[in-house]
C-alpha cells in the first residue's frame, strides 16, 4: 500500500533555516514511515541543487525570486502531480508559498489543503505588506480546509481574516535532547572570567519587532548595580548596524557583545552559561527562543504579546514586561537577579511546562492526526 503523498510549499528551507524550517523538518523526521513529502521552494542562489533529498522531503527549488515564486510554485507542482497525485497540499505561512497553495487548489479543488500559520510580524506589517492584494490573500483562509496554527493569538487571526474550516492549535516544540547535556560539557568560549558577573542572553534576529533595542537602553539604566553585567546578543538580522550605534551612543560597549549568528547546534552552550534570558517582543507568533530558554532552566522575561502569552504566565513560568518600557524592563531584570531562590523556582516550573507539552514527538504525533483528518 502506498503512503499518502504530501507536497508542501514554503518559500525558505534548509540551509536557511527559521523556526518553520525547523518545524517541517523535524516532523517530516517523525512521520516518514506514514507519509511521503515533497517540497517546492525558492533557489536563492544557483549553489543550491534544483533537486535533492533531505531528510524524508524530497527538495524541489525553482528560481525567478519571491514575486514569482507564486507562480512557478504550482506550475512545478501541477507537473509534479500529473507524474505521482498528491493527497494533501500544505503551505508554510499564508504570504508567497500560501499564494502557490491556493492557485493549485482553485486548479486542483478535491486535493485537500493543510494551511500552517507560523507569522511572527504584527498584523499591521503584515496587511501592509499584504496591500493590494488583500482579497485574494483573504482567499487562503478561505480556501483551506484545515489549518493549524502554532498559537491562539494566530488561531483569532486566521478567523478573523475568513477561516471557516477547522483551526487547531499545534505550537512548534523544542529539540529536548539538546538540553540534557550536563552542564559540565558546555562552554562559552567567550564568556567573561568576572567572578561577581550577572550574565544576560537574548537569541533574536536583529529586527524591529524582537525589541532588541529596548534591551540595550534597559542594561544603560543597570550600569549602577554591584555586579558586572554581561549581555550577549545571539543573532544576527537587517538592524545590526543600527543597534551597534546605540550602544555606542549609550556608552554601554563594555556590558553587550554582539555575537552574531549561531548554528541552532550551538545555542544550549550559550543557554546554559546564562543567569537570565529576556527578549522584549513587539510581535510574536509564538517565541521559539523563549522555549529553548526555559527548556535549558533558564528564567525567562518576555512581554504578553501575540503568542507568548500561551506559555509565559507572570510569575509561574517566567516574568511578563510591558512592550517599549525600558524603565520596566530594567526594575524585573534587577528583581529578578537579586531574587535568586524565587527566580529558580519560577525557572523550574518553565522548564517543567516546555518538557510536559513542547516536545517535538508529542508535535509530530498531533500533525500526524491533523493530516489523517483531512
Amino acid at each position: 500500500m502506498h503512503k499518502p503523498r504530501v507536497l508542501i510549499f514554503s518559500l525558505a528551507y534548509f540551509p536557511l533555516v527559521g523556526g518553520a524550517e525547523i518545524a517541517v523538518k523535524e516532523i517530516a523526521d517523525r512521520l516518514g514511515g506514514s507519509f511521503d513529502f515533497d517540497l517546492v521552494t525558492l533557489r536563492f542562489n544557483k549553489k543550491q541543487a534544483l533537486k535533492e533529498k533531505l531528510g524524508n522531503i524530497n527538495v524541489f527549488r525553482v528560481g525567478g525570486g519571491k514575486l514569482f515564486f507564486p507562480f512557478k510554485s504550482v506550475f512545478l507542482a501541477r507537473k509534479l502531480n500529473k507524474e505521482n497525485p498528491y493527497k494533501i497540499i500544505w503551505s508554510i505561512m499564508a504570504a508567497y508559498a500560501g499564494f502557490g497553495a491556493l492557485f493549485f487548489k482553485i486548479l486542483n479543488p478535491k486535493v485537500n489543503f493543510l494551511l500552517t500559520l507560523q507569522e511572527g510580524d504584527s498584523e499591521k506589517h503584515i496587511l501592509k505588506r499584504v496591500g493590494i492584494l488583500y482579497p485574494l490573500w483573504k482567499q487562503i483562509f478561505k480556501k483551506a480546509d484545515y489549518i493549524q496554527v502554532i498559537s491562539n493569538y494566530l488561531a483569532d487571526f486566521a478567523r478573523r481574516y475568513g477561516a471557516k474550516c477547522p483551526v487547531e492549535v499545534v505550537p512548534n516544540g523544542v529539540d529536548l535532547k539538546k538540553f540534557q547535556i550536563p552542564d559540565s560539557k558546555l562552554q562559552i568560549s567567550s564568556k567573561p572570567q568576572v567572578p561577581s558577573s550577572k550574565i544576560i542572553i537574548t537569541t533574536s534576529r536583529l529586527v524591529y519587532k524582537n525589541g532588541v533595542d529596548i534591551l540595550i537602553r534597559a542594561v544603560a539604566k543597570l550600569q549602577a548595580t554591584s555586579y558586572k553585567l554581561q549581555v550577549f546578543i545571539v543573532g544576527d538580522g537587517p538592524d545590526r548596524l543600527k543597534l551597534e550605534q546605540l550602544i555606542k551612543d549609550l556608552n554601554v560597549a563594555d556590558h553587550i557583545s554582539l555575537v552574531g549568528h549561531v548554528s541552532p547546534e550551538e545555542i544550549p552552550s550559550y543557554l546554559y552559561k546564562a543567569d537570565l534570558f529576556v527578549r522584549a517582543s513587539r510581535s510574536e507568533g509564538l517565541g521559539n527562543s523563549f522555549l529553548e530558554a526555559m527548556a535549558a532552566g533558564l528564567p525567562v522575561i518576555g512581554t504578553n504579546i501575540g503568542g507568548i502569552a500561551d506559555f509565559l504566565k507572570d510569575k509561574e513560568t517566567g516574568f511578563i514586561v510591558k512592550p517599549d518600557d525600558a524603565e520596566g524592563l530594567a526594575k524585573t531584570i534587577e528583581m529578578v537577579l537579586n531574587n535568586a531562590e524565587q527566580s529558580k523556582n519560577i525557572a523550574e516550573n518553565g522548564r517543567r511546562l516546555v518538557f510536559e507539552k513542547y516536545s517535538w514527538d508529542t508535535i509530530a504525533n498531533n500533525i500526524k492526526k491533523i493530516l489523517y483528518e483531512i
